[in-house]
Parts: C-alpha cells; structure tokens; sequence
C-alpha cells in the first residue's frame, strides 16, 4: 500500500507539472514582434499621408470605431456543456452571460429526470455505490452481488427522491428558479467565483430573477432525507442519520456548483488547442 500511495503522488506530481509547462507555453507562444523595415536614402522623402492613414479625428461624444472592433468577443469555453466529459451531469448549469427564457415546471420535471436517469448519472450512481460496497457503510447489504445490487438501486433511489424533491417539487411550489447560473471569469477572481457558487446552496433566484432564500435546497434534502429512511433496513432509521443525510446533501450540492462554475477554465487549461470545441460538449 505504502509503494502504491508513492506512486500515487508521484502521478499527480507528474501530472501537475505536465500542466503548469503546457500553460506556461500557451503563455510564451505569442509571436515575436520584428523590427520596423527601413527605408532607403532614396525613399526618405516624406509623402503626403493619405486620408486613410490619418483619419479625421472622432466628434465629441461620438462612439470610437477602433473600441467597437477591438472588443474582445466572450470565450468559446466558457459554455456549460450538459455533460462533463461524457461522465458527469451537468443539466442544471447555464453558462456565464447566457439569456435563458423563463424556467417553466415541465422544464423543471425534463431537468430532474434526466439528472436521475442520464447514462452519466446512473454511471455515477454506480460509482457511488461502489464505494458504499467497498467501505460495508451498510453492513445490513451483506456483500456479493446480491449485495451490490442492494447498494446499487439504494443509491439510485436516493439520487432520484432528492432530485425531485430539490429540482421539481419544490422550486414547484415556492417559483424558484433550480437551475445554476455561472459567473464565468468576466464575474471576478477565483475566491469571488468560489464563494457565489458556495452560497447558491443558500441563495438562489426566483422565476422573476430575484434573489431569495434557497428552499428549494434547504427544504427540499429534508424532505428527500426524512423519505429515504423509509426504504433502508430498521437500524438505519435514526435521527442522527437522517440529519446526516440532509447535511451531506446539501454540502454535496454546493461543493457540485463550485465544480461546475470552474469546469469550463479547468476544460481549456487542459484541452486548449485541441478540439476544445468538440471535447467540451460530448
């Protein structure tokens, strides 16, 4: 284990290094700028400039025609794809300055289910379970398949109680928009990006675009936690758990957002250059 825990840290210190050189050299690789051509004896003569090369100066107050062309166009990347590489949910994430229409139940009802359903949240699920499986947390499964299989469908239900109750029930009731909404870098620093997506946990907005308490969350992981207890064996039905359950939900979700927020930066950090476009929504 010890040899296997070296290993370990020497990938990750290979992989990091990997990372910071190649943003390094995305950094160095702007063009070298070459020296001016000069003229010769016989072309030193001053010509008249011409119209084109001394444009009439702007009238006051009017708009500068250089500002309007140089203004740098928002960043391919930073679209929100709907799944992260082909392996995790992303249906609940606008991308950063999008426009989006008003969010109507039946689009809540769309995003719930497939945040449930989606080839990548049942791969997730499983991966979940996995652990569960690996660590016994429910030593009333017993092991095997069987026991697996218990671990599995437990996991799925629990994924599907929570989802519903947060993303559709709900935000159902109260007219709270479920969904995320990225700042993307044009929001401010890292610690200011990473902050607001922690606080959506909390804070989130109405279908009118206004800023209130989260219920949706809040409330909704009680509900979905008191339900779960239900449907696990008699020895797991406690408060502590269920209290454990609602903490771990609701930690899970903000954590995810802070995830999502920065997954388009981390995408072009390591895919810049390379079909970014085309990796980036599988």
């Amino acid at each position: 284990m010890g040899r296997f825990d070296r290993r370990m840290r020497r990938s990750a210190a290979c992989a990091v290094c990997f990372l910071v050189c190649k943003f390094c050299a995305g950094q160095q690789s702007a063009p070298e700028s070459k020296p001016p051509v000069q003229s010769s004896p016989a072309q030193a003569t001053p010509a008249e400039p011409s119209p084109a090369q001394n444009p009439p100066a702007p009238l006051p107050g009017a708009p500068s025609a250089i500002q309007s062309t140089t203004t740098p166009a928002e960043p391919a990347y930073e679209e929100q794809p709907k799944r992260i590489m082909g392996m995790l949910p992303n249906f609940r994430s606008v991308s950063a300055g999008a426009n989006v229409p008003k969010e109507t139940t039946r689009q809540k009802l769309v995003t719930a289910t497939e945040d449930n359903y989606d080839y990548t949240s049942l791969f997730f699920a499983g991966i979940i379970a996995a652990d569960s499986f690996a660590t016994k947390s429910t030593p009333e499964f017993h092991q095997g398949a069987a026991g697996f299989a218990r671990y599995y469908w437990h996991t799925v239900a629990d994924q599907s109680v929570e989802n519903y109750f947060v993303e559709l029930i709900v935000p159902s009731i109260t007219h709270e928009d479920s969904r995320y909404y990225a700042m993307g870098k044009e929001g401010g620093s890292f610690w200011k990006r990473a902050g607001y997506s922690l606080s959506r946990g909390v804070v989130t907005r109405t279908e009118t675009d206004k800023p209130t308490f989260n219920y949706s969350e809040i409330i909704g992981s009680a509900a979905a936690a008191s339900v779960s207890i239900f449907y696990y064996p008699t020895k797991e039905r406690t408060v502590a758990n269920g209290f454990r359950n609602w903490g771990l939900d609701i930690t899970y979700d903000s954590v995810t957002f802070v995830f999502h927020e920065f997954w388009p930066d981390i995408h072009h950090l390591i895919f810049r250059g390379k079909g970014e476009k085309a990796v980036l929504n599988p």
